[in-house]
């Protein structure tokens, strides 16, 4: 199998500056080090409540950035503008509502399917690569298809979630289909991602998935990088990314 690619989040860089109005910690730095530990590209979410990353935050990476950056959004016509005056390498489109903590769930892409094929158009012909953040669902992938993305990302956030609940009969349930679907997803024709909620304790089984090219990881690792630094945090997912791929 071909080296799984590793994407670092760091919007939780963000997170805690922005908990006091500071200038520090600097999300830019964040993605230097990232780099320097072995990642493949830099995501960030820009919401529309910029509880985290900012606008100048992604001005900054835009310009700044050596690795590929990935720009999660919401298809909105605010964040489309965006894309579209810097041009990122990839864009990947989640689903957002302003009271949830995080990412809660796949995009429906079948109750939006048209509104979402005229979204994301201009951003393909600008040359992003378009990702849709979506479940293992089978309907789901395949209208993600006919719209025209180009890559889908799998959200393994229930995976992890009963894998810490301790319910480890609809985790190895969960693990069947996001296996089944990505291997449906890839005989489509779409590159197939994965990411949301990944730990040291439950990546290996997603990354030896081998449809599977690419990881998002941002939350634990920004959380590990608390107690042991964020470059060996990162060194050490990607150990275990390389291993489980191996």
């Amino acid at each position: 199998m071909s080296k799984l690619r590793l994407g670092v989040n760091i919007d939780h860089i963000a997170t805690v500056r922005n908990a006091r109005g500071s200038a520090y910690p600097d999300p830019m730095r964040a993605a230097i080090l990232a780099q320097q530990a072995g990642a493949d590209g830099i995501t960030a979410h820009l919401r529309e409540d910029r509880r985290h990353i900012r606008d100048g935050d992604i001005d900054t990476l835009a310009t700044e950035l050596t690795l590929p950056l990935n720009f999660e959004m919401a298809a909105t016509n605010e964040m489309q503008a965006i894309a579209l005056r810097h041009k990122p390498h990839a864009v990947c489109i989640v689903p957002e509502k302003r009271e949830e903590r995080t990412t809660e769930g796949g995009l429906d892409v079948l109750r939006d399917d048209k509104y979402l094929a005229k979204f994301i158009a201009p951003l393909r012909d600008a040359g992003s690569r378009v990702s849709i953040f979506i479940g293992p669902d089978a309907d789901q992938i395949r209208a993600a298809h006919r719209i025209g993305a180009q890559v889908i990302e799998l959200h393994t956030g229930a995976y992890c979630d009963y894998h810490y609940a301790g319910n480890f009969t609809e985790r190895d349930a969960e693990l069947a289909r996001l296996r089944d679907m990505a291997t449906f997803a890839h005989s489509l024709g779409l590159e197939v991602h994965a990411g949301h909620g990944l730990t040291y304790e439950t990546v290996q089984p997603i990354a030896a998935l081998p449809e599977v090219v690419e990881l998002n990881i941002g939350h634990f690792l920004m959380a590990e990088a608390m107690f042991v630094g964020l470059e060996p945090a990162i060194r050490e997912m990607r150990r275990l990314m390389d291993d489980a791929r191996a």
